[in-house]
């Protein structure tokens, strides 16, 4: 059976999630108060929650990009990071927190943060919308964490399944 022609189920509501993520932006605001902040979006599925977060952040907040590839059409991550696009500014002086849409197997954001490291920022740390420990394959505990979700496929609210269902305002997990 076709994919798409299964049933979905519904995680988080449109509502839920702007909820959640109006109090990660607020905590991150407050711990990041007098701190010179940069978020890393990990783009394509991370655009979304990061447009909605920093827009919940009300103190001076830099933004940057990276695309980094794992997954490919596949609904299974490779465990192979590759970065498409690097991000183009100095790290050096700056509070960075890294904004992707997952912790599946943990592999990618540990990867990046590994990364970043050697630019010599201030210091780093990890936002997450989902976070689906059960499926951890490195030592990863995300410092901002929106959901705990179980071992589902999902998409939604910027993830994709094959380059679709990126703009569809909650998360949802297909079902037989």
């Amino acid at each position: 059976m076709d994919i798409e022609k299964k049933r979905k189920e519904i995680l988080f509501t449109r509502e839920q999630i702007q909820k959640r993520v109006e109090e990660l932006g607020r905590k991150i605001a407050r711990d990041y108060k007098d701190k010179n902040l940069m978020v890393v979006s990990l783009l394509k599925g991370s655009f979304i929650f990061t447009a909605d977060l920093v827009r919940e952040i009300d103190i001076p907040v830099k933004i940057e990009f990276m695309t980094t590839s794992s997954y490919g059409h596949s609904t299974e991550s490779s465990g192979k990071v590759k970065i498409l696009y690097d991000i183009e500014k100095d790290l050096n002086g700056y509070d960075v927190l890294i904004a992707d849409d997952i912790a599946d197997t943990g592999i990618t954001m540990k990867f990046v943060m590994e990364y970043l490291k050697s630019k010599n920022p201030k210091s780093i740390k990890s936002c997450v919308l989902l976070d689906k420990p059960s499926r951890r394959e490195v030592e990863l505990e995300p410092d901002y964490i929106g959901f705990t979700i179980p071992d589902k496929f999902i998409v939604g609210y910027g993830l994709n399944y094959g380059d679709y269902y990126r703009n569809v305002p909650y998360v949802f997990a297909f079902v037989d």
